[in-house]
C-alpha cells in the first residue's frame, strides 16, 4: 500500500463508521518496535530456537509428519480454525492435538514453557505474512460469540473490549499506547511478565483489569474472542513472537 492510499485510511473508517485498524507495531514505542524486529535483542528468540529443537525431538517428532519447520509458513496465520470434529482450535490446541493424537505423548499444557515455544518457533515462519482466518461456515457462529464478547460490558468497570481497542484506541494508559487489541503479536514476551506468554493470558490480564472474570486458558469464551480479534486482524500482518511492554 503506498503512503498516499494509508495517509487516507482514517477518513476511509470515519466515512464507514468504524475505527482504523493499524498493525500493533504501530503502537510500540521506537526502542520497542527497534528490539522487535532484531532478533539478538528480542528475548523471545530464545523460546523460538527452544521450538526448533522440539521440532526435531522425540520418537516421532513433528517433523516425522511436517517435514522441516520452514514448511509451517502460512499456519499461523490461519488459526483460530474449526477442526473437522467442530471444535474451535487456537494454534495452542492445534498443537496440543497433533501431541496427543498422533504422537502419543501427554499434552505440555497450556502456558507451559515447551508449548510456548512451538507455537512461538511455528507462529515465527508466518512473521510478515496477512491474517487469512475463515470465517464464514462452521467459523460463523464462533464469530459470532467472539463478536458478542468483544462488545459486552463487562466487570465492575463496565467497560467493553471496543471502549478501550476502538474508542481509545492511540490514547496512553499507564505509560502504554492503547493499541487495537489484536493479537497479531502472540504469544508474545512482555516485560513485565518477564518470559513469553499466550494471548489468553494476556485476555485474562483484561478481563483482571476491569474486575470481570477470568476465564480459564484455552476457554471457549476466549476462543471465540480470540476468533474476533483474527477476524479484525484480517490482510494485517502476523507479528509473532512479538515485543510488548
Amino acid at each position: 500500500m503506498t503512503g498516499a492510499w494509508r495517509g487516507l485510511l482514517p477518513l476511509i473508517a470515519l466515512l464507514l463508521g468504524g475505527a482504523e485498524l493499524r498493525p500493533t507495531q504501530d503502537y510500540l514505542s521506537p526502542e520497542i518496535r527497534s528490539a522487535q524486529e532484531d532478533p539478538s535483542r528480542h528475548p523471545g528468540w530464545l523460546w523460538v530456537e527452544e521450538g526448533e529443537s522440539l521440532w526435531r525431538a522425540g520418537e516421532k517428532p513433528c517433523a516425522a509428519c511436517h517435514g522441516g519447520i520452514a514448511g509451517m509458513a502460512g499456519v499461523a496465520a490461519r488459526y483460530p480454525a474449526v477442526a473437522p470434529d467442530g471444535e474451535l482450535l487456537d494454534l495452542d490446541g492445534r498443537i496440543e492435538r497433533c501431541r496427543t493424537q498422533h504422537q502419543g505423548e501427554p499434552a505440555f499444557g497450556r502456558e507451559s514453557e515447551a508449548l510456548l515455544a512451538l507455537t512461538a518457533a511455528i507462529a515465527q515462519r508466518s512473521r510478515g505474512m496477512p491474517v487469512a482466518i475463515s470465517t464464514d461456515g462452521p467459523a460463523a457462529p464462533f464469530l459470532e460469540e467472539g463478536r458478542r464478547f468483544y462488545q459486552a460490558r463487562q466487570g465492575q468497570l463496565n467497560l467493553s473490549c471496543g471502549q478501550c481497542h476502538d474508542d481509545n484506541a492511540g490514547r496512553r494508559l499507564r505509560g502504554d499506547v492503547i493499541s487495537n487489541g489484536l493479537g497479531t503479536g502472540y504469544p508474545a514476551y512482555r516485560l513485565e511478565w518477564n518470559t513469553m506468554g499466550s494471548l489468553h493470558r494476556r485476555l485474562r490480564a483484561c478481563s483482571l483489569g476491569v474486575r470481570a472474570e477470568q476465564f480459564p486458558l484455552g476457554s471457549w469464551e476466549y476462543l471465540t474472542l480470540e476468533l474476533f480479534l483474527a477476524s479484525r486482524a484480517k490482510g494485517l500482518p502476523v507479528e509473532a513472537p512479538g515485543l510488548r511492554r
